[in-house]
């Protein structure tokens, strides 16, 4: 496969493989963990490193894909620890990557979950049946129920209009002055990222609490 686009020429690279799931920390098992770690980081990883000659060759361009939930977690902090560490893994890929001409960038977008179809809506009753002996002594269907169609209002407020992060991606390969970050999002997405990164962290643990009580 190396051998066919050395002749040919390798310009750019997405990585936008990625899987969704919802659950508190203690209800998802050490597999599960580890099946996520695998694709949402680790794949990209994998993937990067086997066409970084080519991408260094021609002075491509590696796009990545994030998310806002990089900065906060809503019930999905599996998904949110994944897209962190792609973050922190780009940064220092940008860093080194700029001495070649090889151009790093990071897409995050919002809520699209309608677009993209990642995350199926949450069964209570399968989480309820997943759970082990030590967290239903914990927890009560009832709470799980509550967080099931908290989740569940937030994916049904997700965009149908996947374009728009379509469009950040052409941007991020095809500019000639590509952004380091494209944050496509809704204008109250952006303010609790902006919330998140900039304010101390009692603020953002308040105003995701309240969030999370609602």
């Amino acid at each position: 496969l190396l051998r066919h686009f050395s002749s040919i020429g390798f310009w750019g690279l997405v990585n936008n493989a990625g899987i969704s799931t919802f659950g508190e920390t203690g209800w998802l098992s050490m597999e599960k963990y580890e099946k996520f770690a695998d694709v949402n980081l680790l794949g990209s990883i994998r993937t990067t490193l086997a066409f970084l000659p080519l991408l260094r060759k021609y002075k491509g361009r590696i796009v990545f894909m994030s998310s806002i939930i990089a900065y906060f977690a809503l019930g999905n902090g599996i998904y949110s620890m994944t897209k962190a560490a792609i973050e922190k893994f780009c940064d220092a890929l940008r860093l080194e990557m700029k001495k070649f001409g090889v151009r790093v960038c990071i897409i995050q977008p919002g809520n699209y979950a309608r677009s993209t179809k990642i995350q199926p809506p949450v069964s209570a009753e399968e989480i309820w049946n997943e759970l082990s002996e030590e967290e239903k002594a914990v927890y009560n269907k009832e709470y799980v129920q509550e967080r099931a169609n908290f989740f569940n209002s937030i994916l049904s407020e997700g965009s149908t209009n996947g374009n728009e992060v379509v469009d950040a991606m052409v941007d991020a390969l095809t500019s000639p002055a590509p952004k380091a970050r494209y944050m496509v999002a809704k204008l109250k997405e952006k303010a609790l990222v902006f919330v998140c990164a900039l304010f101390p962290t009692v603020v953002m643990d308040s105003v995701l609490s309240y969030a999370l009580s609602k």
